[in-house]
Formats: structure tokens, C-alpha cells, sequence
């Protein structure tokens, strides 16, 4: 668990020593430069394994590289070798992504290929106690619902097709991966959290896609005999979405904030200014006065959320 301090304003309070303050800044930048590390291994990784796929003559071939590296990487890390730990993390991770794109390509992206993906993610997340193999299984599980994502020139896009069966798998999946992390040892306390995260992410866009288009809940349509369901047939009306939306969005930020979740506190301010803003502007369009009026009331918003928020904290100590 990760949390968020004030050194210098606690260091001026009495609250902690110039030595207590110096050690902290230390394990800080610690974490800080590992982070940025890592942030770099992950970029590095993906963009190897989708290049090697890409250049090996077949998906089988990709796939059979893949399980080499995979068990390679594996040995490395279980010997648990410091020298070769950061080494094998990241064969291992190829390996787990090359078998995985090698996986997609031979079954041309059916729903049989990304369940197999979503599980060999699964597994190798777990395996290699890997934060970024855990958020790719969930987004590979997201795939199985046909989400996707696009790139034309200077355009980007995503694609949720069945938003009501996003919100409510991924809402599942987030509480159940919380709830696992609060009782996991710290390596995969980062794992569960990181699909946990990730989930909540995806719970966010299908509530956004939603609140535009509705749902005409074509798979559970379609598995109920609608063999003739169409996307123009919207059975979960946008505003279902734009209601709940919001619902979800206070409660998870009264809650983030009571228990002290800075993470989630940022994401729920990140969506909510875009539930916001897309909800505003869809309905009073981008004039000038719109936005005016939008930017005032976000920030009558963000003055009584700050108003709350050092009410509660001064609250605290007296409770």
C-alpha cells in the first residue's frame, strides 16, 4: 500500500525529525527511479514481443519462441539470482507476450484466442509477479467483449461494445482482485492491484460509451435467440448510463477519500470532469458561453469538494 505525505509541512508541524524526513526522501527517490525504470522495461518489452512477432515467419513459430523464453525467463527469476532477476523478468514478459500475439494471429483474433491469452496472462502475471502482464490479462479479457482500440492519422479511437456487461464483469473483477490484494504479500498485493486498477479503468469507459450510445445488449440478446439484434436497438437508454455514472463516481470518491486512496481519488476527479464536460457539451454544444459556464461550475465543484475535504480532515482527530 502506497500512500501520500507532506514531509516538509509534517517536518514544520513536529510531527517527524529532519532524520525521519531525510529517510523517507531517500526511499522515495528509491521508488521514484525504480518506477521510472520500470516504466521504460514495459514500453521496451511490448515493443520487442510485437516486432518479433511480426517478424517470425508464422504465428506457431512466435508461439513455440515464446514458450522457450517464457521457461528461460522463468529459471531466471526462480533461482532468484539478484544478477539476473531484471533479466529474466524481462525475457519472461517477451516470452508471455510473444506466445500470447502468436496466440491472436493464428486464431485471427476469435473469442478462443483471447480467453487462451486472458489465461496464459493470468498465469504469467502471476508467475512473474508482473504488474504489467496483470493489466494486459485484463485487457485481453476485456477483447473477449469485443473491446478495442484504433489509430488512423492523428486519430485515436475505442471501441466498447457491450458497456452494461463491461461495468458490471470489471466492477466484479476490481472488487474481487481489491479484496485479494488486501490479503496478498506486497510482490503480488502490486499484481492484484494492477488489475484491480485496470478494470476500474475499463468500468469507466463503459460507462462512457454508454452514456453517448446506450446499449442494445446484443450478446445477451443474441444468446437469448435475437439472432437478428441490431446496434441501432437500444434496450439500456443513454441516460441509465449518465444516472449511474455519476452515482458511481460520488460514491467511489467519498469512499477513496475516507480511506485514504489517493489513486482512486485521482481517477474518479479524472472521470468525473470527463463525464462532465462530455455530458455538457453534447447537450449546450462548444460556444464560448458554454464553456465559461462549464468552467465556473467546475470549479464551484472543485471549491466544495476542497471545502469537504478540510472539513473531514480536521474532523478526523476529534472522532
Amino acid at each position: 500500500m502506497k500512500i501520500t505525505l507532506d514531509i516538509s509541512k509534517l517536518v514544520e508541524e513536529g510531527k517527524l525529525t529532519a532524520a525521519e524526513a531525510e529517510r523517507l526522501k531517500t526511499l522515495a527517490s528509491h521508488d521514484t527511479g525504480s518506477l521510472g525504470i520500470n516504466i521504460l522495461i514495459g514500453f521496451g518489452v511490448v515493443a520487442v514481443a510485437v516486432g518479433a512477432v511480426a517478424l517470425v515467419p508464422t504465428p506457431l513459430t512466435a508461439m513455440l519462441l515464446g514458450v522457450v523464453l517464457f521457461v528461460i525467463g522463468c529459471a531466471l527469476v526462480l533461482n532468484r539470482i539478484e544478477q539476473w532477476s531484471v533479466l529474466g523478468q524481462i525475457v519472461l514478459v517477451i516470452g508471455a507476450l510473444m506466445f500470447c500475439g502468436g496466440v491472436i494471429v493464428y486464431g485471427e483474433g476469435s473469442l478462443a484466442s483471447m480467453l487462451i491469452t486472458t489465461a496464459a496472462l493470468a498465469a504469467a502475471a502471476i508467475v512473474a509477479r508482473s504488474s504489467l502482464l496483470s493489466a494486459l490479462a485484463v485487457l485481453a479479457a476485456s477483447g473477449c467483449l469485443g473491446a478495442r482500440t484504433g489509430y488512423s492519422y492523428a486519430t485515436y479511437s475505442l471501441a466498447i461494445f457491450e458497456p452494461t456487461l463491461t461495468i458490471v464483469l470489471f466492477a466484479a473483477l476490481a472488487l474481487a482482485t481489491y479484496l485479494a490484494a488486501k490479503r496478498l504479500p506486497a510482490d503480488y498485493e502490486r499484481v492484484a492491484l494492477a488489475a484491480a486498477r485496470t478494470s476500474i479503468f475499463l468500468v469507466n469507459f463503459g460507462f462512457w460509451v454508454g452514456s453517448l450510445w446506450g446499449d442494445p445488449l446484443l450478446l445477451l440478446r443474441r444468446m437469448d435467440g435475437y439472432t437478428t439484434a441490431r446496434f441501432d436497438e437500444v434496450i439500456v437508454p443513454p441516460v441509465a448510463f449518465i444516472a449511474g455514472w455519476a452515482i458511481v463516481l460520488i460514491g467511489a470518491g467519498v469512499w477513496a477519500t475516507r480511506v485514504n486512496r489517493r489513486w482512486l481519488v485521482n481517477v474518479v476527479a479524472v472521470f468525473g470532469a470527463i463525464h462532465f464536460y462530455t455530458q455538457w457539451f453534447e447537450r449546450l454544444g462548444a460556444s464560448p458561453l458554454s464553456v465559461l459556464l462549464g468552467g465556473l461550475l467546475l470549479l464551484v465543484i472543485a471549491l466544495a469538494l476542497w471545502t469537504f475535504n478540510r472539513r473531514w480532515a480536521a474532523a478526523v482527530p476529534a472522532a
